[in-house]
């Protein structure tokens, strides 16, 4: 892991809200805030809950291209990620994620049909913080 993504990882791990953003029929962003990713893997993967049922599902499910962005008030940094969300509905991946608590919004559990994950695999990002920005690959 190089020291950019280490810095990143870090911004991302410290939010208890991120943005996620996926494209509507008519081809313009539409942007949510969301509870921080369940999981990540490096910077490349990240693994939200959310509603089955919901427009963001829908539209993801038309259009995998997505954002994910995460804000450091404290710092005034934050990073955009660009890349593609799939909709995981399989047990393996919706186990992988579930917490207790859960039923609040999910009241069947693991196996409730409006309970998924998204996955959102990034391509590339944009870094900002000390009044500058850098773009970078995710391999």
């Amino acid at each position: 892991m190089n020291n950019t993504e280490q810095t990143i990882g870090n911004l991302i791990d410290k939010q208890g809200v991120s943005f996620i953003s996926s494209v509507d029929p008519d081809g313009f962003p539409n942007m949510k805030a969301m509870l921080p990713p369940r999981k990540r893997e490096g910077i490349k993967n990240f693994f939200f809950t959310t509603n089955a049922s919901s427009m963001r599902v829908a539209q993801y499910r038309e259009n995998p291209k997505a954002s994910i962005y995460f804000y450091d008030n404290g710092f005034f940094s934050g990073v955009m990620l660009i890349g593609s969300m799939v909709v995981l509905e399989d047990d393996a991946s919706k186990e992988m994620i579930w917490r207790d608590g859960d039923t609040l919004y999910y009241p069947n559990g693991v196996t409730d049909p409006d309970y998924c994950v998204l996955k959102f695999t990034a391509q590339s990002g944009r870094y900002y913080a000390n009044f500058s920005s850098e773009n970078f690959v995710v391999e």
